[in-house]
């Protein structure tokens, strides 16, 4: 089975301008942002709860902690908020009547909650409407890791970003282009 396509910015600002034409934007775009600036699974995006990215004051978190019953391997993970990701969720937050902070993040029509293959079927359909052959739900999470391995980042920071276990789990999430290879050989 091939890996999923690591989306480049002008794609991903296709899929985001996608996102804004549609009904429950905010939601849409908060979820998929979570993938793309956190790194997160799409199992960990739909058990997200309010209360794990809101603080009390109201004021969204910095670094969110993830429970084991919320992550792929059962093992509690911090999964780090940059300031950009912070403003998403604040944008999101502010569209939603918030009357209990125990209940999902993200709602559904039907349900008060994602499932995981819920949510991995709409970004299915979403990229594919989009045109972007190859992506999937695990997308945004290699490309949020191959953009920081990219920009110098070592191995063993993305392996515990990414909550992996083992090292080669987060080399084979990596995506390296023939140029980056020609560039490599250079610096010789």
């Amino acid at each position: 089975m091939s890996q999923a396509r690591v989306l480049n910015p002008q794609e991903l600002r296709r899929v985001l301008d996608h996102v804004a034409t549609r009904r429950h934007s905010a939601r849409n775009r908060a979820m998929l942002l979570l993938t793309h600036y956190a790194g997160m699974r799409v199992g960990e995006v739909a058990a997200l709860r309010i209360s794990d990215v809101l603080n009390s004051d109201s004021t969204i978190k910095g670094e969110v902690r993830l429970m084991p019953d919320q992550t792929k391997g059962k093992h509690a993970r911090t999964v780090y908020l940059n300031e950009r990701m912070q403003k998403e969720l604040a944008q999101y937050i502010k569209v939603i009547k918030i009357k209990d902070v125990s209940k999902p993040l993200f709602y559904t029509q039907k349900q008060a909650g994602f499932s995981a293959n819920s949510l991995t079927q709409y970004f299915f359909y979403l990229y594919r409407s989009v045109g972007l052959e190859g992506a999937s739900s695990h997308s945004g999470r290699r490309t949020f890791l191959t953009g920081l391995a990219n920009k110098g980042t070592a191995i063993h920071i993305l392996k515990s970003l990414a909550g992996h276990r083992n090292i080669s789990t987060t080399a084979s999430y990596l995506y390296s282009n023939p140029s980056q290879l020609k560039a490599a050989v250079e610096l010789v």
